[in-house]
């Protein structure tokens, strides 16, 4: 059995945003001193941490450096050089595994590792150059989804075909590399399981949350939507198969697709706390931050019951694009939790913060948080 790393000691974190943020106030909470290493200062994350180390995670020697001052190495985002993760692990146990890092951060890795498993997925082929593009969709057929293999995030990296002759336009869309085409999936709804695994195997999840998107951005997302008890009991055992078969030991998000004859086909994986658990800060007895934290320091895990339903939305930068949103409108509902990540630029489709709400179910919470946004931006 792993060895507890126990409050006091320094917990390091690749990356540095609002995933990282919140993680840090969780572990600060818990009497954790916590360093952040990225490329950027006054980060989200960093304006919380004890100490925010700023390099390049192509530098292994700071990457070193930092690993050689702090007790556990996690990270907050995937698009984490492996070679960091394999350079901190010489130094400190690093959780989750530098493999789980490196098999999620590449879609065609991934999707083999998914289907090498048995896990379920809209057919793929790997498409390296352009020249095997068209062969790959007449395999496949139209529409079909064209995303790049690697460092993909919110929609970005992916085009739709709908027709052959749209190919090239898809392939220069994406930047014109390495890539895989999907399937397209017709389904009903988006919905996630975000779950933890501890270093003994322990198993924890948060259920089945459904996501509602927005220009390929999550908008809002309702825990415990009202779908089939038999769906959720599945997603939840997919989740803990894939957390299994990685050797997770951490919180993983496994996102699906639910098609109309209710079939469950996994999308994407993100091998960190994700922003569909978000409402986890606000509704749960344990977070999907704290209990990152509890999983890669080797302690037990923490219960994951609601305190009250809830829904999440998020808020992007364009909120702020005829001034500062009016915080005192929205925060008239007392139901309403506000978290603002830090962020002085606030571009259109930033993340720049969420709010959550409660209510008497999930879509009577989805209504109060959606309302107290639309008040942030309501002229007299």
């Amino acid at each position: 059995m792993s060895r507890p790393i126990l409050p006091g000691a320094t917990v390091g974190v690749l990356g540095s945003g609002q995933l990282g943020r919140m993680f840090a106030l969780a572990a600060r909470r818990m009497g954790y001193r916590v360093h952040t290493f990225s490329p950027g200062d006054d980060t989200p994350m960093g304006q919380v941490a004890d100490r925010e180390a700023v390099g390049d995670y192509a530098d292994l020697d700071a990457v070193a450096e930092f690993a050689s001052r702090v007790d556990v190495v996690t990270f907050e985002f995937e698009n984490v050089p492996f070679e960091a993760a394999r350079t901190a692990s010489e130094h400190v146990p690093v959780r989750p595994r530098g493999e789980v890092l490196h098999t999620a951060q590449h879609r065609q890795r991934e999707k083999d590792f998914l289907h090498g498993a048995g896990f379920p997925t809209a057919p793929f082929e790997h498409v390296p150059d352009r020249a095997t593009l068209d062969a790959a969709l007449e395999r496949l057929g139209t529409p079909a989804v064209l995303k790049t293999a690697g460092f993909g995030y919110d929609g970005k990296g992916q085009a739709v075909i709908h027709a052959p002759e749209q190919a090239e336009e898809a392939w220069q869309s994406i930047g014109a590399g390495e890539a895989v085409l999907e399937g397209f999936v017709e389904f009903e709804r988006e919905i996630s399981v975000v779950a933890a695994r501890g270093c003994d195997g322990e198993f924890a999840h948060y259920g089945v949350t459904e996501n509602r998107h927005r220009d390929h951005i999550l908008d809002v997302s309702i825990p415990d939507p009202d779908i089939d008890p038999k769906i959720t009991a599945n997603a939840v055992e997919i989740a803990r198969g894939v957390l299994e078969a990685l050797d997770v030991v951490g919180v993983l998000c496994v996102e699906f697709f639910l098609t109309h004859d209710g079939e469950l086909v996994v999308n994407e994986l993100a091998p960190r706390p994700h922003n569909s658990g978000h409402f986890s800060f606000d509704a749960c007895v344990t977070s999907q931050f704290e209990q990152q934290l509890r999983a890669v320091c080797a302690l037990p895990l923490g219960d994951t019951r609601r305190l009250r339903p809830s829904a999440m939305v998020n808020l992007l930068g364009d909120l702020w694009e005829n001034g500062m949103p009016d915080w005192r409108a929205a925060l008239a509902d007392p139901s309403l939790k506000l978290h603002l990540y830090g962020k002085a630029d606030a571009r259109p489709g930033r993340k720049m913060g969420h709010m959550t709400a409660f209510g008497d179910d999930g879509e009577d919470a989805a209504r109060r948080v959606i309302a107290a946004r639309e008040a942030l931006t309501r002229r007299p």
